[in-house]
């Protein structure tokens, strides 16, 4: 599914939502009660009609199976200015979450707005941040 943005002045990146569909996450045999598909196209829903306040974009595997379906919130250009970094969403298995990831993307994002209470609970570290911290 292609995106379209409305028209921005450079360098203005949205925030974007990167949505793991690799080896586990969108995978019904490890999921079977979550409609991944349905999901997706929520996203994609959503993002089209922000009016360009943030994209979707799909990956292949990011590392973190134990914790699928991962979404991985990316901050706008401007969050970015302000020091925000990407946030790591695990077990977005359900509407609610999917709904949380919207919200706050369409609100801005890291960096613009605080993440819904119930999202930052499913929250994870990098898959390079648990590498580090298991070498410990």
């Amino acid at each position: 599914m292609t995106t379209t943005f409305a028209l921005r002045a450079f360098g203005a990146r949205p925030c974007t939502l990167v949505v793991c569909r690799g080896c586990c996450c969108g995978d019904a045999r490890k999921n079977p009660g979550t409609d991944h598909a349905g999901q997706l196209a929520r996203l994609h829903q959503a993002s089209e009609a922000s009016a360009g306040r943030f994209a979707v974009r799909t990956s292949d595997c990011l590392g973190p199976c134990g914790q699928a379906n991962v979404i991985v919130v990316q901050p706008s250009a401007e969050g970015r200015r302000r020091g925000a970094r990407a946030a790591w969403i695990g077990w977005a298995l359900d509407e609610d979450a999917v709904e949380d990831v919207i919200r706050w993307a369409g609100s801005g994002g890291p960096g613009i707005a605080e993440p819904p209470a119930a999202l930052t609970l499913q929250m994870i570290p990098p898959p390079s941040q648990a590498r580090r911290r298991a070498r410990r």
